[in-house]
């Protein structure tokens, strides 16, 4: 069994590919930052393995923080990663999914990645003394906990556990629509602080092997490595990605409207982008839920969610936030299909139900794939 990590060499890389897969959300890097420089610190190191090396019957389940980036935005770093030293919320949440299963976990997998909720699946990891799956469950970040490739290969979302930054503790342990775990999941942290961690998925490792999205970890650091290689040789950093990547460049330009607002656990966001360079004349608007949801040039959608929009600021490359979009800023949009197998949770009606536009005020958009968009 091959094992990788995350040590100081390699961190600045790993969360710089972390920022812009998250594509606007999944927590700051500097969230990441702190949480891996501390676990260092105090001597906790992170064991990731490839999803192939799982043992077939192995528990294994996903979490991770659950909240509106722009209300954890607001959050002191320093004091919260304090606070864990003493009471980890993520890690009371994966041993109430052990006791609800009867057993101890083998391994546990990122929901998303992203700069903050990659980072702390892995203290938790480290403080559990169990290795991380190098994966995810959707590529990309996501607003939403049902939004996986894991529904649509009939692995269940409940039992979710959730444990907010009060102590205040509930389990969702069925439930007839696949969005109703989230729901009760916002309502909670919206209640008690804007902030809470929460375990879902459990599966076997044989189930694992045939959902996950493989290798997402180390796409991150891949991904970090090739920007700071094409800076430090004076290429064009955002076409370096983009071939990377194997992307699109979708649109150049400088951000003149951002509409936004912090609500139901979520931040929600239309983004005007005026087109420079060889897009003059033409413009662009992005829809935000805490991510990337749909992207459209001079009002023609070219992107729907769950394929990816990457935010990147063009002169160094590196991943925006959505609660960095400022107006007057520089933006560049690089699009990629998503994942294989979350195509195949398209196909599925609970893939359907899960990422379909109305989850984000578009009831009118049905997923197109990204290649027939941009023919």
């Amino acid at each position: 069994m091959k094992i990788k990590s995350i040590d100081k060499e390699n961190m600045e890389s790993f969360l710089m590919g972390l920022a812009i897969l998250g594509t606007g959300g999944g927590g700051e890097s500097e969230w990441g930052r702190k949480i891996i420089q501390n676990d260092i610190a105090r001597g906790r190191g992170y064991l990731i393995v490839d999803p192939k090396d799982v043992e077939d019957e192995a528990f294994i389940c996903s979490g991770g923080i659950m909240g509106s980036v722009k209300e954890l935005d607001g959050i002191s770093y320093d004091d919260v990663i304090d606070q864990w030293e003493n009471d980890f919320p993520l890690v009371k949440a994966l041993k109430k999914m052990e006791e609800l299963k009867g057993r101890k976990l083998d391994y546990v997998i990122a929901f998303e990645p992203g700069g903050l909720n990659t980072p702390v699946i892995m203290s938790a990891a480290a403080r559990m003394g169990i290795p991380i799956i190098d994966g995810d469950a959707v590529g990309r970040s996501a607003p939403e906990t049902q939004m996986t490739s894991f529904i649509g290969h009939g692995i269940s979302l409940n039992p979710m556990t959730l444990v907010d930054d009060k102590g205040n503790s509930i389990v969702v342990l069925e439930s007839k629509e696949s969005t109703y775990a989230d729901e009760i999941g916002r309502f909670i942290v919206t209640k008690s602080g804007n902030m809470g961690a929460n375990s879902h998925y459990g599966m076997s490792g044989k189930q694992l092997k045939k959902s996950c999205i493989p290798n997402t970890l180390s796409l991150a650091t891949n991904i970090g490595d090739n920007i700071r290689n094409s800076a430090n040789t004076g290429l064009n950093i955002t076409e370096a990605f983009t071939e990377f990547i194997g992307g699109k460049m979708m649109f150049n330009g400088i951000i003149n409207e951002v509409n936004g607002e912090s609500r139901g656990g979520f931040y929600l966001i239309n983004v005007m982008i005026e087109g420079k360079n060889e897009f003059v004349g033409k413009s662009a608007k992005i829809v935000i839920k805490n991510e990337v949801m749909a992207l459209w040039i001079n009002g023609e959608i070219k992107s729907i969610f769950p394929d990816n929009i990457f935010m990147l600021r063009p002169d160094e490359g590196t991943g925006i936030m959505s609660t960095d979009l400022t107006e007057g800023m520089k933006i560049v949009l690089v699009g990629t299909p998503c994942n294989e197998r979350i195509r195949e949770t398209l196909a599925t009606e609970e893939g359907k139900e899960a990422f379909g536009g109305q989850r984000y005020g578009y009831q009118e958009l049905n997923f197109i794939p990204f290649e027939e968009l941009n023919k």
